[in-house]
């Protein structure tokens, strides 16, 4: 089949409806913009506890990185533990880390709980050494992890990784049995038929063109029409446009790129991952792959340093594949069926932020660990709305602006020249 520069994820999805023509609500409790997994989660928790709430999403629900990643429900953050540690303190890092834990929970018992048929399922996830001092690195972080964080992680030693990766382009692994996979299209669409069966109105097509403070309530001015509203969350993350301008300073849209093989064969899909979990390697220019149901090897990575709007698909494609092959030689004469790319957002502290700013509730940066963490601080944000216990623990986290930056991230280039340095050199 030729090649279709659109995701995978996408495939045998119902097609979203063109037209809304119910009433547009003019007023509600809260304006949730952002349609993917922190603003459908956080609607879904507003209205079940009794609020009126409006999803104003610009293109359709999910269409942004929560129908475009790889499907990885991981524990930790973007910073390791030794960091969290090293920046926080005990109590803090443990409270951060802690966070991971308890989103893939929350996520397995929602989906469960609204029946969203999206293959949630406790793979586990391997992090493969790029060169033989990152498994020493790992050791370490299986020893702080235990002793600190009461976490239990394996090693996996270069002459025994055949048993979980087929490839011996890595040395050593160290393996996390908690991480979960999904199928993140499914997932998001479910996520919406969720938050609707609650009671909130999710209207799609519907861009957010300008927000301003009237005495005590917002005035959103959006394509359909205006929304009055009580209080306002804002969970665009990779995708922070112009109508909020301050927290658009704040994240970094980075391309993450993401092909998919044709199916492969039973035998060789059982060699390239024999337990079927999901991989992300040690580097900081870093490739992700894992199995879908049918067999199809889907490998993501940082391709090109940029917003996903300033690099070709195909381009990113080709990288991609010589990438997946230096990995998987066996995959040199395998097409690819799909290539797609999507914004992550990332913060300056590669931290996720959550919290109010000017009066006005937000969610983002959760720095390709997003899944899981989107979903659960979502329902945190809304809890706090709703006047209910806040388990946010990066409430009160300083989100700082980023200097010489108002939306358009010239400074990826430098910084992606300085990571593929880094991966050299450490």
């Amino acid at each position: 089949m030729p090649l279709r520069e659109t995701p995978y994820w996408w495939e045998g999805l119902p097609p979203p409806a063109t037209e809304d023509e119910r009433p547009w609500p003019g007023h509600a409790d809260v304006a949730v913009i952002g349609g993917g997994y922190t603003g459908l989660s956080a609607a879904r928790t507003l209205a079940r506890g009794g609020a009126s709430v409006v999803v104003l999403e610009r293109e359709t629900v999910g269409w942004g990185a929560s129908s475009r990643n790889g499907g990885q429900v991981l524990t930790g953050q973007k910073v390791g533990v030794g960091d969290l540690w090293r920046r926080f303190g005990a109590e803090r890092a443990r409270a951060i880390f802690g966070t991971s834990l308890a989103a893939i929970d929350f996520v397995e018992q929602l989906v469960a709980d609204e029946r969203i048929d999206c293959g949630f399922v406790r793979a586990g996830h391997i992090e493969a050494a790029y060169k033989p001092a990152h498994f020493d690195g790992f050791r370490r972080t299986q020893e702080l992890l235990a002793r600190d964080f009461g976490h239990e992680v394996q090693l996996v030693p270069p002459a025994e990784q055949a048993s979980e990766l087929g490839s011996s382009f890595y040395h050593g692994l160290l393996l996390d049995p908690k991480s979960a996979g999904l199928h993140p299209g499914r997932y998001v669409r479910g996520l919406a038929a969720a938050a609707e069966r609650a009671g909130a109105h999710v209207r799609e097509r519907t861009a957010v063109e300008t927000l301003r403070r009237d005495g005590g309530r917002f005035v959103v001015e959006a394509s359909r029409g205006r929304l009055h509203a009580r209080e306002v969350l804002v969970a665009t993350n990779g995708y922070t446009g112009a109508a909020t301008p301050a927290l658009r300073r704040r994240i970094v849209p980075v391309g993450s790129y993401i092909v998919a093989t044709a199916p492969l064969p039973q035998g060789v899909a059982e060699a390239l991952l024999p337990r079927r979990r999901m991989v992300f390697d040690s580097k900081n220019f870093l490739y992700y792959f894992r199995l879908s149901d049918d067999n199809r090897l889907l490998f993501g990575g940082r391709a090109q340093f940029t917003s996903s709007t300033e690099s070709s698909t195909r381009t990113s494609a080709e990288i991609l594949r010589r990438a997946m092959v230096q990995v998987f030689p066996a995959l040199r004469d395998v097409a690819l069926d799909y290539a797609w790319s999507g914004n992550v957002g990332f913060t300056r502290d590669l931290l996720p932020h959550a919290g109010q700013r000017e009066g006005i509730h937000y969610s983002m940066g959760c720095c390709g660990h997003g899944v899981g963490m989107s979903t659960y601080l979502g329902d945190a944000i809304a809890q706090a709305i709703l006047g209910r216990n806040d388990r946010n623990p990066f409430r009160d986290l300083p989100f700082p602006a980023i200097p010489l930056y108002r939306g358009r991230p010239w400074f990826l280039p430098l910084a992606g020249a300085w990571y593929k340095l880094l991966d050299w050199i450490q």
